[in-house]
């Protein structure tokens, strides 16, 4: 597991675009047979993915997590963006078409990927135990954002949050951006009580997505490809925009599970 210690945000200026993707971008999440793990001190955050490529995967616990298994102390939102697949939990099989969502709680002790599916995973430490539960593509709570007229009408999915499937912090779900939208988000927004990480995902092979971070008056840009992971601390703003339609899932851990605590930036304000 690759260990990725916290960053402020005056670090920021002295960054050139190699640390930069070195410290927030995850260029290689999907591995075939591999199950790929980054820990983030951001909020002690591990998200990475899972590819079994027809084979079985276990969720093994790595040796920094001084646990006797990965669930022990943690919680772990799961959601497929390929193939479907399954995830046994305890012996309990769920098949998962491209997707949909798993969340796994505190205290499982076995976890096995199964099929030709692409598991992405997002955990955080949790106090308490909540059931396990799969949201079908069909089950989230559907909200439906922005304009085609500021090219950002985009369909979001939310799985795991207080009006769903319930966690101790994380919270996660997927956004699809309509055909000729570009933007995921604009006004931009940070919530400094939570980090947020991104997993890029039906990026045209050609295309690509500008992920913007930074604080608002000191703004940088990551060049994220398909299937690449963003680690967006909570004093950063976050949006992007495409050269093509997209999708993304979202996930958080942190202080709160309020959806709208967000501060927003206009436009106007960003340099």
């Amino acid at each position: 597991m690759e260990q990725r210690y916290a960053t402020n945000p005056d670090q920021l200026p002295q960054f050139d675009t190699a640390e930069l993707r070195e410290r927030y971008l995850v260029d290689e999440v999907f591995v075939p047979g591999q199950v790929t793990l980054v820990y983030t001190h951001q909020d002690r955050i591990v998200l990475g993915g899972a590819a079994p490529a027809g084979g079985e995967l276990s969720l093994e616990v790595p040796d920094e997590l001084r646990a006797e298994y990965f669930l022990e102390n943690r919680e772990i939102g799961i959601v497929n963006v390929a193939e479907s697949g399954t995830v046994t939990a305890d012996g309990t099989a769920f098949e998962m078409p491209k997707g949909s969502c798993l969340y796994i709680g505190r205290g499982t002790k076995s976890v096995v990927f199964s099929g030709e599916a692409q598991f992405y995973l997002f955990s955080a430490p949790a106090h308490t135990t909540y059931p396990t539960t799969l949201a079908l593509p069909e089950d989230g709570t559907v909200r439906e954002l922005g304009d085609q007229l500021t090219s950002n009408r985009r369909t979001l999915t939310q799985y795991i949050h207080p009006n769903g499937i319930k966690s101790c912090q994380v919270m996660m779900g997927v956004t699809n951006l309509h055909p000729g939208s570009m933007w995921n988000t604009m006004p931009a927004h940070t919530h400094d009580r939570r980090t947020e990480c991104y997993l890029y995902f039906d990026v045209p092979q050609d295309a690509r997505v500008m992920h913007f971070m930074g604080e608002p008056k000191e703004t940088r840009h990551l060049v994220v490809a398909d299937r690449q992971a963003v680690i967006s601390p909570s004093w950063s703003l976050h949006s992007g925009v495409g050269t093509a339609a997209y999708s993304f899932i979202w996930a958080m851990a942190g202080e709160n599970q309020s959806f709208d605590d967000m501060d927003f930036v206009q436009p106007t304000e960003i340099l």
